[in-house]
């Protein structure tokens, strides 16, 4: 399985990203600033959105599925159980994990927007794709619901799993580090080498980095791993 970029060039209005490169299987974290260009680099990976010029090939990709940043663009159940059912797995386990089985004939749409991404989610991490692109699964969510998304996140095994993320302060275990910076998509490489040349990683990251303890990965526990170290 894999997701190839080849000269790809989206372009409006005097704003413009290019990108080049392969995700193949792994976790891959891209980050970037607001506006940089992470929706849309999400769009053209899932073919949501053609590119103004270059090709986006995916070999290897028999189911997709694209998470995007605002859970109510994807509720289609009049309920909450029926959500769930809309996504084709057997709710009970889901509304366990978001915490919402007391509220299953609730209409989705009555959920307050971090409770609805806790569903959104949910349902999203309980099935395997090829080939899985979440913008911004992290947002409306607090510490604890964060934490518990990137316990799930890091369990995936199989795929290619792509998080484009402004996040700072929760992540799961990633394999590739990719960030869009002045116009383009860089690749920084696998970790915990691609640590050091990445431009937005946490300023905790760059600290530890600076002081010789390089993280094996960017997980809150590698993080106090590599600060506790000697």
């Amino acid at each position: 399985m894999r997701v190839e970029l080849d000269d790809v060039c989206m372009s409006r209005e005097g704003w413009s990203l290019s990108a080049q490169g392969i995700f193949t299987e792994g976790i891959h974290l891209v980050s970037g600033d607001t506006g940089s260009g992470k929706t849309t680099l999400a769009l053209l990976l899932a073919g949501l959105l053609p590119p103004s010029s270059g090709t986006v090939c995916r070999e290897g990709i028999s189911s997709l599925m694209v998470s995007f940043q605002f859970p109510e663009y994807h509720v289609t159940g009049a309920t909450i159980r029926d959500e769930c059912i809309s996504w084709g797995i057997d709710p009970t386990g889901v509304l366990t994990a978001a915490n919402l089985r007391d509220r299953q004939d609730l209409s989705p749409l009555k959920l307050s927007r971090g409770e609805l991404k806790r569903l959104h989610l949910a349902c999203v991490l309980a099935r395997d794709y090829d080939l899985l692109v979440l913008d911004e699964p992290f947002s409306s969510l607090d510490c604890r619901e964060k934490e518990r998304v990137c316990s799930a996140i890091s369990r995936r095994t199989t795929g290619i799993t792509v998080i484009f993320t402004h996040e700072q302060m929760q992540f799961p275990r990633v394999d590739y580090i990719w960030e869009i910076a002045r116009g383009s998509l860089h690749n920084r490489g696998s970790v915990p080498g691609a640590l050091e040349a990445w431009e937005h990683a946490p300023d905790i990251i760059k600290k530890l980095i600076a002081r010789g303890k390089v993280p094996e990965n960017i997980t809150p526990s590698d993080l106090l791993e590599a600060a506790c170290r000697t």
